[in-house]
């Protein structure tokens, strides 16, 4: 698969561009709506639940009720796991939401997912997605996944009017930051909201800390390096980006209620601090799909004026206009009439629209147009995107399978023990010998 780096972010911009000119005329795929009633059913496996599922099931209704076709969706956090013993067994879903794209590619290079080039009408595709995202999802040669919502990663959110009346700034670097972060914290005020915890994903969130902090500070070159097994976890970088993190989560003045409020918060409530009178934290860092979550959890808050983001500061000004974005990707391991209309429709800016509209994700579809973004936050995430020179894929989600567990879990055991950080680093790396092992 081809990677995102300084070169893609121009293309994905200018998807990003495009949507935001607003196109009037949505193009659908071919057949994905227009077949008639087909009946029958698919099966379908993702990691949604919450929000996120309403969302998905009210994009499925339409779709239902033109085709006939039952969509029989199975949600799980333990996404990967689940489909490696579903795959292994023989039973796969016709359907799987991938939010891991090291699984996909897993899979492809088993053999075992369908070429959606021989499903999607390709014409239309390039016509309503940048290549950079198709490329993305290809694997070998193959279009193995399509990109059904992307999420721009490393945005620090806020209340501003809990940051005027702190007299706090939006920083613009790392040191400003932390400056504004430890004099609050020499008030008795925690600055930081840090939550960890999502089922058998728990950990995640703080990938993205290690993660932007590494691209900020080393760039996109070194950054690849990483992810593709390259760099050993054992080296100076990457432990300094752990130290660098752990100046925020080992601290208990720094991040509200410690290591164990860390460690036992569902990311989907760990904003709540922020939100609270008086302000119990003033930072979160999270992806753009967090905005469903505060809006669900606090829905008198008012986007821009009550909660707001900014882009994560500068550390190197060499990489300052540098972002990370992730995605869901829909792959097809079975091709059956049922699976092959779904997965058209779920390219289609119809579907995407649904989850543009709740706020829970960007579309790379570029003829969903602006006026389908509800506020101006979302608007925003599209201007720090288009403002990028570099842009990189989440890196732990391009990590092989059992890579990606081990930085999950050394997350938690680095926030649990941060003296034993040497050691949580040399298991690391011993799992990288064998996970990229050939």
């Amino acid at each position: 698969m081809k990677r995102i780096t300084i070169g893609l972010v121009l293309i994905l911009a200018a998807s990003v561009l495009a949507f935001a000119g607003g196109s009037k005329e949505k193009a659908s795929q071919p057949g994905a709506m227009s077949a008639g009633k087909i009946g029958g059913s698919t099966t379908v496996l993702g990691p949604w639940g919450g929000s996120e599922l309403t969302i998905f099931t009210d994009m499925v209704k339409p779709f239902e009720d033109k085709t006939g076709v039952n969509v029989e969706f199975e949600g799980t956090r333990d996404a990967d796991a689940i489909l490696t013993t579903r795959v292994a067994a023989g039973n796969p879903p016709d359907v799987a939401d991938f939010s891991n794209p090291g699984k996909m590619r897993e899979f492809a290079n088993e053999g075992k997912l369908v070429d959606l080039s021989d499903v999607l009408d390709m014409s239309t595709m390039k016509a309503q997605y940048a290549p950079g995202w198709l490329d993305l999802g290809t694997v070998n040669g193959k279009l193995v996944g399509v990109f059904v919502k992307a999420a721009l990663k490393g945005l620090v959110w806020y209340d501003p009017k809990n940051l005027k009346a702190a007299g706090l700034s939006i920083p613009t670097t790392w040191d400003q930051l932390m400056s504004e972060s430890e004099g609050l914290a020499a008030k008795g005020i925690t600055p930081w909201a840090v939550g960890l915890e999502s089922g058998a994903a728990s950990g995640w969130p703080g990938t993205d800390w290690l993660e932007i902090i590494f691209l900020k500070k080393y760039g996109p070159k070194l950054y690849e390096e990483w992810y593709q097994g390259k760099l050993p976890w054992t080296s100076p970088e990457v432990k300094d980006v752990f130290q660098t993190w752990g100046k925020i989560v080992t601290n208990p003045k720094m991040a509200y209620g410690g290591s164990q409020y860390i460690l036992s918060t569902n990311f989907g409530s760990a904003f709540t601090p922020l939100f609270q009178n008086p302000p119990n934290a003033y930072f979160f860092l999270q992806a753009t799909f967090i905005q469903s979550f505060i809006q669900k959890a606090f829905p008198d808050l008012k986007p821009v004026e009550d909660f707001n983001f900014f882009g994560f500061p500068t550390i190197n000004p060499q990489y300052a206009k540098s972002v990370e974005i992730a995605g869901d990707l829909a792959g097809m391991f079975n091709k059956t009439p049922q699976s092959a209309a779904f997965v058209k429709y779920l390219t289609t800016p119809e579907a995407q629209s649904y989850w543009v509209k709740a706020n829970d994700g960007i579309s790379p579809n570029r003829e969903v147009p602006i006026s389908d973004y509800p506020d101006s936050l979302s608007q925003g995430a599209a201007k720090v995107l288009t403002s990028a020179e570099i842009a990189v894929f989440d890196a732990s989600d391009q990590m092989p399978g059992k890579m990606n567990d081990a930085f999950f879990s050394a997350i938690l055991n680095y926030v649990s023990n941060p003296s034993q950080l040497d050691s949580i680093l040399a298991h690391l790396d011993q799992i990288r010998q064998e996970a990229y092992a050939k």
